[in-house]
């Protein structure tokens, strides 16, 4: 093999390489945001059992073929609190079975022979799959044909890996170099350090594949590259767990402490076998004979499913462990009384599905902070009672918080690949967004009225107050049936608010008259009167704004 073909070799390595991680990519922003309605229905079932955690973070990996996004977003979703580190642990589980589908995709399409290979026959699907985003108009239809391109452009990835490898093979003194990583150790860090830079144990998984298959690795180096892949995908949750939460953190290290478990157990099995002249290699050779793909891949299923087997029981120990290396600080919580984000995670941005649904969650969640600091500023200039000031500018700062972070969020968010109806919800929770806001700048005004009636030694009447509580009564009854419709896109929770609001509308009228009515009668002054009259106007602006929140699910339902 001469210079050229040495260096034709090695670019061709590297474009299998880059092409491999494109296909997985494409295939698993189409595949999340096709099955994205599936995907958030698996993972509210995973707080059912430590078995159904499994399974959803295997379905789930299978899906998207990411265990790395399928951890990050496991992070994510610790990191808003709404998982807990023991569902959170068999969801990581699961995800490393899930994705040893990848490997079992590989190696059937590196069989062939003197016929034509499968790895050319699936290749193919990577013209069909740009014809139909060339030509196809609906949304689904494109993302069928990006997860037919990017199926197809994984095999083609994988021939020019396998032709490189080809290459290499008919060299001696690369085979040499080669046969000298024979210890187990060193071959494990060599898979862990190459998945760490290469960021997918699908590719390394792939590559060892492909060198065991063209004669450049034996297969039990190949079974310990691959236990080495294990370790190294733990990298991108590592990374994402280091910018979170304590409980993040912990997530990561159970993820990484799940992993190493499981390859120091094989590499004490394979301690033992060594005694007995017998390898890894030797066993899954017999078990699959003449089909090495079929012998790594096979080995790749069996390490991770054993592994579950052995660590699920011990989920509640693990938790503890990690609880424990990573323990809570009394002395300072970042996130008391600080203004702070409580669903969505920039990590989550790698899958935008889940992102556009903690987006909502992260709404909803404003919408109550709004209608809390509306109470509050309600009991306030009620009651001329300051006890919760603090409470209330607490929340006025998270709301100006939210105001600005979240909006901030959703415009990296409506960069991704998104389905037409997650871009259109998108763009009108902007405008939510502005105007749960602007409910809280409403209340601020309220307490701004308390403010001058201190000042003025004035109160409200005993009959304004009781008009007051009515009209907060009515907008509890307007939020909830904006929750609703907002919530689940209901359409008629949406005509009972607008029933609701038309109500509002009525009460502050009769509230002007009734003011009119006790001013001329000289049971309240004007100043008293002119803060009752801008509350009242505030209310029913704080009525229409959140009426507006419940209008925007007509353009997306």
């Amino acid at each position: 093999m001469d210079g050229v073909k040495i260096a034709t070799s090695v670019l061709s390595l590297f474009a299998g390489v880059g092409i491999f991680l494109i296909a997985c990519t494409m295939m698993s922003a189409n595949l999340e945001a096709l099955g994205s309605r599936r995907l958030k229905s698996l993972f509210a079932k995973a707080s059912k059992s430590k078995l159904l955690g499994v399974g959803v973070g295997a379905a789930t990996t299978a899906a998207i073929q990411s265990s790395s996004a399928t951890s990050v977003m496991v992070i994510g979703f610790v990191n808003a609190g709404i998982m807990t580190l023991a569902q959170a642990a068999t969801v990581i589980f699961g995800a490393n079975i899930g994705t040893t589908i990848t490997g079992q995709i590989v190696a059937l399409g590196l069989f062939g022979g003197n016929t034509v290979s499968t790895s050319a026959i699936f290749a193919a699907f990577a013209g069909i799959g740009a014809f139909v985003l060339a030509f196809a108009k609906k949304d689904a239809a494109q993302k069928i044909g990006g997860i037919m391109a990017g199926f197809g452009m994984l095999f083609v990835g994988l021939s020019m890996m396998s032709g490189s490898m080809g290459y290499f093979s008919e060299l001696e003194a690369v085979k040499n170099f080669l046969a000298m990583f024979r210890n187990p150790l060193l071959l494990v860090l060599i898979g862990a350090l190459l998945t760490a830079v290469v960021q997918s144990s699908s590719v390394m998984t792939s590559m060892a594949i492909t060198m065991v298959v063209t004669g450049l690795i034996s297969l039990n180096q190949g079974i310990y590259i691959t236990m080495g892949s294990n370790v190294g995908t733990c990298v991108t949750a590592l990374i994402a767990g280091l910018t979170s939460t304590k409980n993040a953190k912990r997530t990561a290290l159970i993820h990484l402490i799940f992993n190493v478990s499981g390859v120091v157990l094989f590499l004490i099995i394979g301690l033992f076998l060594g005694i007995g002249k017998i390898d890894y290699g030797f066993i899954f050779g017999k078990m699959f004979p003449n089909a090495p793909q079929i012998q790594l891949s096979m080995f790749h299923t069996v390490f991770n499913v054993v592994t579950v087997i052995i660590v699920l029981p011990l989920t509640n120990l693990l938790v503890k462990l990690v609880t424990l290396i990573v323990p809570e600080k009394k002395s300072k919580q970042p996130t008391d009384g600080q203004p702070h984000l409580h669903f969505v995670d920039e990590h989550m941005l790698r899958t935008p599905p889940i992102a556009v649904q903690q987006t909502k969650n992260e709404i909803i969640a404003m919408a109550e902070t709004a209608i809390v600091n509306f109470d509050l500023a309600c009991g306030i200039v009620c009651s001329l009672n300051y006890e919760k000031i603090e409470e209330f500018r607490k929340n006025e700062n998270q709301l100006n918080f939210l105001n600005k972070e979240l909006v901030k969020f959703i415009v990296r968010l409506l960069k991704e690949d998104l389905s037409e109806k997650d871009r259109v919800y998108l763009s009108t929770a902007i405008r939510s967004i502005t105007d749960l806001e602007r409910v809280g700048d409403y209340a601020e005004n309220i307490v701004e009225y308390a403010d001058r009636l201190k000042e003025a030694n004035e109160k409200f009447s005993d009959e304004a107050i009781n008009e007051i509580t009515d009209l907060k009564m009515l907008i509890h009854k307007l939020y909830g049936a904006v929750m609703n419709a907002y919530r689940d896109c209901d359409k008629k929770a949406l005509k009972e608010a607008y029933a609701v609001e038309e109500t509002i509308d009525e009460v502050t009228g009769k509230m002007a008259e009734n003011h009119i009515r006790r001013l001329s009668g000289g049971l309240c002054t004007p100043e008293v009167g002119t803060q009752y009259l801008s509350l009242s106007t505030n209310v029913e602006r704080i009525a229409d704004h959140y009426i507006n929140v419940a209008r925007t699910i007509k353009s997306y339902s």
